[in-house]
């Protein structure tokens, strides 16, 4: 599969290990290289859920999508006048979906009971769309839609890139992984950014990106006055191979909000994480801390960045180990994960964590099964107690070309 094709599939089958094509539809035309790849995946969930947090929410049957929709992507590269010049276009959607993404959908009645719409509610989400221009003697040039940078290695080396992990039970393109409780999502989002080149596995990155609206628009004013600033993300990493090979990293996210409701403020966090693998053995360890960084909503959803529009104090991070079977080839993992957010003007307290365990086995080198146990509990501490926990079973299959 060509790195091109879509980080967030690359991601699954590089950082984690999985199985999967070699490349995607190669097609020489002209001057270009054309690749089309992707992957289909679909899961059976059980979700039972206790608690006040999740008091309108009854035992969920679904047959849906993993963290990773599926996806078709379009791709294509070419060197002119001494530039590496290339294109991608990723296309993703969900078994299940409503308009939107995650746990969005269609609420039915008054007890807010989401269904998803089997007729005209299968939405097409297109998440890459850009362009890089550049040459290994001095960099890379990104301008387009693809993936922020901040919390991009968190994302790609969580093992439920290829399962479900928590966040199933409702409509979407997607379920959650480890979003919200363990990391804040790094989202897909309009950027222009700067990729050094690899100097013996160090490099670094910088972008400016579309910046996020947070909710915080008072009431009787114009939108007009809500003007938004450009954000700015980046990192730096270090990777290596051998008998004992891994990655180190750090990055940084800040955007100034003005905000009519709570007054003009700064979000701005940061985090570090490793991964190393010995022989069958893979560890990984992450941690972020930032101001007004993060969304806990006190249910499933959490981990969206600024959307609460609050000067909250946000940390979290998680651990993951896994050990490859010899001979078999099926992974098994286990990870657990938190994160906090606390805000006194509005009043909560609110901690998301989860123990995810998963078993991830390569039937062909295209095509693997997956099962998987997530346990998530919400502890909102100030607003009433509202605790709760969503329990999900998932078994299903998920198939890269």
């Amino acid at each position: 599969m060509n790195k091109k094709l879509g980080l967030a599939v690359a991601g699954a089958v590089l950082a984690f290990g999985a199985s999967a094509a070699n490349a995607g539809i190669i097609i020489p035309a002209g001057d270009w290289t054309i690749d089309i790849g992707g992957n289909v995946n679909t899961y059976y969930t059980n979700t039972r859920y206790s608690g006040e947090a999740f008091a309108n929410n009854a035992r969920k049957n679904q047959v849906s999508t993993g963290l990773l929709p599926s996806a078709i992507g379009i791709g294509g590269k070419t060197r002119q006048n001494d530039l590496d010049i290339a294109f991608q276009f990723t296309f993703f959607v969900g078994a299940n979906a409503d308009s939107g993404f995650g746990t969005t959908g269609t609420a039915q009645g008054a007890n807010g009971n989401w269904q998803s719409r089997a007729g005209d509610g299968n939405s097409i989400n297109i998440r890459q769309a850009y362009m890089t221009f550049g040459d290994a003697s001095w960099g890379t040039i990104k301008a387009g839609r693809d993936l922020g940078l901040f919390g991009s290695d968190a994302i790609l080396s969580d093992m439920t890139l290829l399962g479900v992990g928590v966040g199933a039970g409702r409509p979407g393109n997607s379920t959650l992984g480890r979003i919200g409780s363990g990391y804040v999502y790094a989202d897909w989002i309009g950027q222009i950014q700067y990729a050094s080149p690899n100097w013996n596995g160090f490099s670094f990155a910088v972008a400016a990106r579309e910046g996020l609206r947070n909710d915080g628009v008072a009431a009787g004013t114009a939108l007009a006055d809500d003007k938004t600033e450009l954000g700015f993300d980046g990192k730096v990493s270090y990777e290596w191979t051998g008998d004992v090979s891994g990655k180190v990293w750090a990055g940084y996210i800040t955007q100034k909000h003005n905000n009519t409701k709570t007054g003009d403020y700064r979000s701005r966090g940061y985090d570090l994480g490793g991964k190393i693998n010995v022989a069958d053995f893979g560890l990984v360890g992450y941690y972020y801390d930032g101001k007004g960084l993060d969304m806990q909503t006190g249910g499933q959803l959490g981990g969206l960045q600024f959307l609460g529009g609050n000067k909250s104090d946000d940390k979290g991070g998680y651990v993951q180990a896994t050990y490859k079977l010899p001979t078999v080839g099926t992974k098994l993992g286990v990870s657990y994960g938190v994160s906090k957010s606390e805000e006194r003007t509005n009043a909560y307290d609110i901690e998301n964590k989860s123990w995810i365990v998963g078993a991830y086995h390569p039937l062909t080198k295209s095509l693997n099964l997956v099962a998987e146990y997530a346990q998530q509990k919400i502890e909102n501490n100030v607003v009433g107690g509202l605790d709760g926990k969503a329990k999900t079973v998932s078994l299903g299959a998920i198939l890269f070309f």
